[in-house]
């Protein structure tokens, strides 16, 4: 029987390229894709994991967790009155004095890892991708990107699941712009990508993924895709 990966997906760059890294190694026939909605503002992000899926011919999972985060404020969040911070995150964290950024929701990744493993183990899969990377973990803008959090909860899912499912953290160790490269690479659909976080019809361009994001393919000598044909 051939292996099969799950991949957390969310119609981002660094899942989009978790996806293309998974498929390269696994087949299009082998990997499940797993998009999670947790009331996030920026639900644009759910139409493209869809639009990406359809790109790449291959069938997904979608998972509703937005009672599990109810009592939040984040600002992300859709029912918070909160606005996105229009900074980037290394300004948001000087701001905080290093406490988690208002974008950071309580405990997310290790909650979407949680579910993924027992739905991975279900489904037959032995790994499950995942795209934290460093720039997300730094100054603890994102808590739950850090390395130290990925092994942890590699550990308890390796364990809990009977040592059969292990956690894929490519880009732990890697920044935003050597993702774009690999990506770049494998000729990763980034122009049906979504990435900010302001719940508008084009990218508004100014919050802190933005930020990144448009750094990141500056670094790489190519165009934003998402801002492609705008003047």
């Amino acid at each position: 029987m051939s292996e099969k990966a799950m991949v957390l997906f969310s119609g981002g760059v660094d899942s989009t390229t978790c996806l293309g890294l998974a498929i390269e190694k696994y087949g299009v026939q082998n990997v499940i894709p797993l998009s999670v909605q947790y009331g996030q503002k920026h639900e644009k992000e759910v139409e493209a994991a869809r639009r990406i899926l359809e790109y790449y011919g291959i069938e997904g999972m979608e998972l509703d967790l937005t009672p599990i985060f109810a009592y939040s404020d984040c600002s992300l969040l859709s029912h918070s009155e909160k606005e996105i911070p229009e900074a980037s995150y290394a300004e948001q964290l000087r701001e905080n004095e290093g406490v988690p950024v208002s974008t950071y929701v309580p405990f997310r990744n290790g909650l979407f890892l949680a579910c993924a493993a027992s739905i991975a183990l279900s489904r037959e899969c032995s790994c499950i991708y995942y795209g934290a990377h460093r720039d997300d973990a730094a100054g603890s803008a994102y808590p739950d990107c850090s390395e130290s959090v990925f092994k942890s909860m590699n550990r308890a899912v390796y364990e809990g699941s009977g040592q059969q499912i292990r956690i894929e953290a490519t880009f732990i160790k890697m920044n935003k712009a050597q993702i774009v490269a690999e990506g770049l690479r494998l000729k990763v659909p980034y122009e049906f990508t979504w990435s900010c976080y302001e719940g508008k019809e084009k990218p508004y361009g100014v919050c802190g993924t933005c930020i990144d994001r448009s750094e990141a393919f500056k670094v790489n000598g190519v165009e934003d895709p998402a801002y492609r044909g705008e003047s």
